[in-house]
């Protein structure tokens, strides 16, 4: 039933005071969207185990009371001309104080979810910080334009005149950053194609080495091991070759060239190699990464082995490969094996 109908004592001259009834109507219908908000969903919401959807439930709590009260106005408004200029001024501002409280939640839940990793569990990979923040950035533009679009229907703007500037607009802005839109969208090529994220280490094709410092929306920074920080266009990145060394996990293989003299039993210097990399402290302990050893080939001047052997983190690499050089030089030095070097023989002939 109308609430119109409520009111049959009320004649035309009295149509201020119905509006007040009909406001006063509405603050209580808020009061008890509230209370049930509040008691109701608040109680079923707290069965679960996420906290999600109790963070959520907080958030459009109040936009919910105070659109109760914004269809209030707009009903209370509409049910008899107002003077100019009122008749325009509050529909509009009620209508107006409804788009800015929703996209401002919109805005909430979308940082909400984001943070809550739910777009991780979605796309079942990680996802860097940087990548999350981009994300925000993206949606807080189209959410922007989409409730300045939204305000200015309910006011009755007519939107060609700026649609057709904004193409022209567009266009001169699109030639004239044509850079900066390409390395946005290979920023995006990167968190889609999930290349690296920050704390990996990699290796660029011109030969670089370092740790991914940050991903942004136009560049990317790498620390190098000399702790010098290179600055690297989303767009040239996207499109060269590059070596993560910390994915698909985030352990590392290092590989140790070992040359010992010919007549050396290759078990001997096999169980010494592997004795080395067991006392090691940096080399990695997981039962199915275990350290070997490969007898490579009879080489010009020596008998060729590598060790094999893995490190928990790539930042070690260097530091390991030197704990293990040393301790090995001073192993076969103990045990009596030589170490073999290149040498020429030169005949003179008369």
């Amino acid at each position: 039933m109308n609430i119109n109908d409520w009111l049959p004592v009320f004649t035309q001259h009295d149509i201020i005071i119905k509006r007040f009834i009909i406001l006063a109507c509405y603050a209580l219908l808020a009061k008890a969207v509230d209370v049930f908000i509040n008691r109701v969903l608040g109680r079923l919401v707290k069965l679960s185990r996420m906290e999600l959807d109790d963070e959520i439930l907080g958030i459009i709590h109040s936009p919910v009371y105070w659109t109760v009260f914004c269809l209030g106005i707009l009903h209370a408004v509409s049910i008899a001309p107002l003077p100019p200029p009122w008749e325009i001024v509050l529909p509009g501002a009620a209508k107006s104080v409804i788009v800015v409280i929703w996209s401002v939640t919109a805005l909430k839940i979308i940082r909400l979810t984001l943070r809550q990793k739910t777009l991780e569990t979605l796309l079942r990979r990680q996802i860097p910080a940087t990548a999350f923040n981009i994300i925000t950035k993206i949606l807080r533009i189209f959410l922007v334009i989409f409730a300045v679009a939204w305000l200015l229907g309910v006011w009755q703007v007519d939107l060609t005149p700026f649609f057709a500037s904004a193409g022209i607009a567009g266009i001169a802005v699109a030639m004239a950053a044509k850079d900066s839109l390409s390395n946005f969208f290979g920023g995006l090529s990167i968190f889609m194609d999930n290349i690296f994220k920050e704390g990996d280490y990699i290796v660029l094709d011109s030969g670089e080495r370092g740790e991914v410092m940050e991903v942004g929306m136009r560049s990317t920074r790498i620390k190098t091991r000399d702790d010098i920080l290179i600055t690297i266009p989303n767009s040239i990145l996207a499109n060269t070759k590059v070596i993560n060394e910390s994915a698909p996990i985030p352990r590392f293989r290092i590989k140790i060239p070992v040359g010992v003299a010919y007549g050396s039993s290759p078990e001997i210097v096999g169980e010494l190699l592997l004795g080395v990399a067991a006392k090691s402290s940096l080399v990695s302990r997981a039962p199915d990464v275990e350290s070997r050893v490969r007898f490579r080939s009879m080489g010009p001047s020596s008998l060729d082995f590598e060790l094999l052997c893995w490190v928990d983190n790539p930042r070690d690499k260097g530091r390991a490969a030197h704990e293990l050089l040393t301790a090995i030089y001073k192993a076969l030095v103990e045990a009596g094996i030589s170490i073999p070097f290149p040498q020429l023989d030169v005949h003179l002939i008369n």
